[in-house]
C-alpha cells in the first residue's frame, strides 16, 4: 500500500523535518502552539523519524535521532518532569510524548551508558506520570492538576506501554486505573467524552478526536476483546469517512485512528490506509511539510509522516 508516489512524500517530509530540527537537537513549530510546545514536537518529530527505520546508531537520520535523544534527556527536571520551559502551562503533553520517544529509541542506543540513561529518565518520569494521575484514573495538562482528560490521558497511557516494551517497569494498577477512567467517559453511543467528569455530570457527548485517542489506549493497554473497545472500534468504524474534516483536529484524530485500525489489521486496515494516505498526499506542501491542525508544520510533518510509516511496521508501540 505503500506506492512509489507514497515514498517520495515520505522522503520528501522526512527532509523536511531533518532541516528544521534546531543545532541543539529539538525542534519548535513556527505557528500556534507548536511554536513553544518544544519537547512536545520534538517527541512527535522523534517518532516520525524512528518510523522510517532509521536509530540512533544506522540510517540517514541516526544524527538526528541522537540529537534529540541528548535534548529531551536535558529537559528532565527535578521532579521527573519532561518538558520545556514555555510549556509547563501543558506540560503533560511533552512529558508524554517525550516519554515515547525515549522508550521507542532505548534499545537502539548502541551504548550500554546511554541506554542505563535513558531507562533511570524513564523510571523518574514514569513515578511523575504515576503521581499526576486523578482520582478517577486519567490525566490532565499539569502534574499537580489532579483531574483529566482525554486528549492528555493518551499520552501517558501510550508512552506508558512504550516504557514497558522497552523493559522499565509500569505500575499495573496506574493502567488498570487508567482503564476504567474510560469506561466512565464512555457515552450511549460507544464514543467517548472529553472527560469522565462531564459525563459523570450528565454533560458529556462523545468526541470523534477522543475517541479514535481512547481507541489506541484500549491496544495499548491490550484491552483488544474487552466491550468497551469494541463498542469504541464500532464507533470509529461508522464514523471515520467524516472524521477526515470534522473539527479543528483532523490531523491527531487521524494519528490515533491510524494506529488503532493498524493494531486491528484486516480489511479494515486494508480500506483505511489508502484513503488517509491519499489524503494525506493531497494535503503535502512543496517543502515537504503539512500544515496539521493549524499547530504547525513540524507538528502536522510528524503525524503525517507517523501515520504513512505504519506499513513499514518499526514502531514497537503499536504492534500487538
Amino acid at each position: 500500500m505503500v506506492t512509489a508516489k507514497t515514498e517520495l512524500a515520505i522522503r520528501k517530509g522526512l527532509a523536511f523535518l531533518a532541516k528544521s530540527q534546531h543545532k541543539r537537537g529539538s525542534w519548535s513549530g513556527g505557528t500556534g502552539y507548536g511554536a513553544t510546545y518544544e519537547a512536545a514536537m520534538t517527541g512527535l518529530a522523534g517518532v516520525a523519524l524512528l518510523s522510517s527505520g532509521s536509530t540512533p546508531t544506522r540510517g540517514p537520520y541516526a544524527e538526528n535521532i541522537k540529537r534529540a535523544i541528548y535534548w529531551t534527556l536535558s529537559q528532565q527536571g527535578r521532579s521527573g518532569l519532561i518538558c520545556s520551559r514555555a510549556e509547563e502551562s501543558r506540560s503533560m503533553y511533552g512529558h508524554g510524548f517525550s516519554m515515547l520517544f525515549l522508550a521507542e529509541s532505548v534499545g537502539m542506543v548502541g551504548s550500554k551508558k546511554l541506554e542505563s540513561r535513558i531507562k533511570v529518565a524513564l523510571q523518574r518520569a514514569i513515578k511523575l506520570t504515576e503521581g499526576a494521575q486523578s482520582p478517577l484514573g486519567g490525566w490532565i495538562y499539569t502534574p499537580s492538576g489532579q483531574s483529566d482528560e482525554g486528549s492528555v490521558t493518551v499520552t501517558q497511557v501510550q508512552a506508558l506501554r512504550a516504557c514497558q516494551n522497552a523493559g522499565v517497569q509500569v505500575s499495573k494498577a496506574m493502567i488498570e486505573k487508567s482503564f476504567q477512567y474510560l469506561k466512565k467517559a464512555k457515552c450511549a453511543d460507544g464514543g467517548i467524552a472529553y472527560s469522565a467528569r462531564m459525563v459523570r455530570g450528565g454533560r458529556g457527548s462523545s468526541r470523534p478526536a477522543i475517541t479514535a485517542a481512547a481507541l489506541t489506549c484500549l491496544f495499548s493497554a491490550g484491552k483488544y476483546n474487552d466491550p468497551l473497545t469494541k463498542s469504541t472500534l464500532n464507533y470509529c468504524l461508522t464514523r471515520y469517512k467524516t472524521m477526515f474534516t470534522r473539527g479543528g483536529h483532523a490531523y491527531y484524530t487521524q494519528l490515533y485512528l491510524a494506529e488503532a485500525l493498524y493494531q486491528h489489521g484486516g480489511k479494515t486496515w486494508q480500506d483505511y490506509y489508502p484513503r488517509v494516505r491519499d489524503w494525506l498526499l493531497k494535503a503535502q506542501q512543496g517543502s515537504g511539510a503539512w500544515q496539521g491542525d493549524s499547530v504547525g508544520l513540524v507538528y502536522g510533518t510528524s503525524i503525517a509522516l507517523t501515520i504513512l510509516q505504519l506499513p513499514y511496521g518499526y514502531l514497537p508501540v503499536v504492534q500487538k
